[in-house]
């Protein structure tokens, strides 16, 4: 098995080697990465410059660009082969909820899904405690019993994992609330006026039906909650067809 990795918090990240270091019992693992921290970046595209790649040691290449960029120029120009797999991770935070939006991480493993490749994303919720080589064991052990049995093209699984020892792993749905947004406005040194995002994180909703990945990441559950690329709202289609003709 061929296993492409990423991520957003760049290619000297420590979740990213332990990652790889974990998944080599999967099978040869390739990474190809942002250079530097790129949080936040969702999957946008580098378009106004050109991307600098450089081979850092075998199987080891960084992008100057963005998670998206660094798995889009991995499977078209960097691998000799279509990978089995496309993972990113270990991301230092989680990405649940509104986060899913804006992760880098979650966006590598959807390039992947777009190109019709069995994804993941892997996220770990920030502690004073860091246990990056548990995490990645316990992820890499997921990653495997899944893609085992689940090779549905267009689909990214994305798994988040709580502080300390896990209870065991919900299947989840996204939580839709979002967060609450604030910026703190602050003056520089020559009197400019700026802003800071500092947001604060929805309230852990009641279930409601349905188990989400903030509410089981609350309760120290091992999230899996599958995404996809379509973003068409399928249950407006036949009405929008009458009303338009």
């Amino acid at each position: 098995m061929r296993i492409l990795l990423s991520n957003d918090d760049g290619v000297q990240a420590a979740g990213i080697h332990h990652f790889a270091d974990e998944l080599r019992a999967l099978g040869q693992v390739v990474i190809c990465a942002p250079e530097e921290p790129k949080s936040g970046a969702s999957s946008a595209l580098t378009i106004y410059r050109p991307l600098i790649v450089h081979r850092l040691r075998k199987d080891v290449w960084s992008v100057s660009g963005n998670p998206a960029d660094a798995v889009k120029l991995a499977l078209t120009e960097i691998l000799d082969g279509r990978p089995d797999l496309v993972v990113s991770g270990i991301n230092n935070g989680l990405n649940t909820g509104s986060n899913v939006l804006y992760s880098g991480t979650v966006a590598a493993a959807l390039e992947g899904a777009q190109a019709g490749i069995t994804s993941f994303a892997v996220s770990r919720k920030v502690s004073p405690v860091e246990d990056y080589r548990a995490e990645a064991k316990l992820a890499t052990t997921l990653i495997g019993r899944l893609a085992k049995v689940h090779r549905k093209t267009g689909t990214t699984f994305n798994i988040n994992i709580p502080a300390g020892k896990p209870k065991g792993i919900r299947v989840t749905a996204t939580e839709l609330t979002p967060y609450v947004d604030r910026y703190d406005r602050r003056t520089d040194p020559r009197g400019r006026t700026y802003f800071w995002l500092r947001g604060t994180p929805p309230r852990v909703l009641a279930k409601n039906g349905r188990t989400t990945d903030d509410w089981a990441i609350a309760r120290g559950f091992i999230t899996v909650t599958p995404l996809r690329r379509d973003l068409t709202d399928g249950d407006l289609l036949e009405d929008l067809s009458r009303l338009l003709g």
